[in-house]
C-alpha cells in the first residue's frame, strides 16, 4: 500500500472509545511502514506482563498524557522510535482485554526506511507483518482453547516465525477491515 492509500483509509476517521471502569489505561502504536507492513515487537521473555508475546509498541498512558503521546512516547522507550519519524493518523476502536487493560490503538505512518533499535529489557525482536498477509481476508483464523476451565475464541495472524494472537491479533483484525474498505 502507498502512503497515499493509507491516508485515504485511515484519516480523518472517529474511533469508538470505551470506559471501561477499573481498566488500566493503555495506548499502543500501530505503526505502518510502505513497503514493509504493521510494526510489531515481540516482548521480552523476562517482563512481569505478558512476557513473550507478540505486541504493538506501547504501555500505560500517563496522567496528563494522551494517548497519542502515551503510545510515541513508549515506541520511542521500546524501539527508539523517534516522534519525528512517525505521522500520526488518527485511533482505531478502543479495546478491553481480558487481563484488565483499555486499550488506545494510535494508527501512525512511518518514515520509510526507519531504523529501529529495540530495548533488550523490553523487547526481544522487532518485525513486520506484510500487508499482502494483513489485506488478505482469508488470513486471520479463529481459534479455540481452554485455560483455567473457560473456553474461550480468538484471532491468529499467520507468521513463519511468530505467534500472534490475543489483542495484537484483534486489533490486526480491525485494521485490516479498515484497510479493505470492510468497516
Amino acid at each position: 500500500m502507498t502512503a497515499a492509500e493509507l491516508r485515504a483509509r485511515l484519516t480523518p476517521r472517529g474511533h469508538r472509545p470505551l470506559d471501561p471502569a477499573g481498566h488500566r489505561q493503555a495506548a499502543v502504536l500501530v505503526g505502518l511502514e510502505v513497503g514493509r507492513g504493521v510494526l510489531l515487537t515481540r516482548r521480552a521473555a523476562g517482563l512481569a506482563q505478558h512476557a513473550g508475546q507478540v505486541a504493538f509498541p506501547g504501555g500505560k498512558i500517563e496522567a496528563g498524557e494522551t494517548a497519542a503521546a502515551a503510545a510515541l512516547r513508549e515506541a520511542f522507550e521500546e524501539v527508539g522510535l523517534a516522534g519525528a519519524d512517525v505521522e500520526v493518523l488518527g485511533r482505531m476502536d478502543d479495546y478491553v482485554t481480558g487481563t484488565g487493560f483499555h486499550v488506545a490503538p494510535v494508527v501512525g505512518l512511518l518514515r520509510a526506511g526507519v531504523e529501529l533499535v529495540p530495548a533488550a529489557d523490553e523487547v526481544a525482536a522487532v518485525f513486520y507483518l506484510p500487508f499482502e498477509v494483513l489485506l488478505d481476508a482469508s488470513a486471520a483464523v479463529r481459534r479455540r482453547a481452554t485455560f483455567k476451565g473457560v473456553t474461550r475464541e480468538f484471532w491468529v495472524w499467520p507468521h513463519e516465525a511468530y505467534f500472534i494472537w490475543g489483542a495484537t491479533a484483534e486489533i490486526l483484525v480491525g485494521l485490516a477491515r479498515r484497510l479493505r474498505g470492510e468497516a
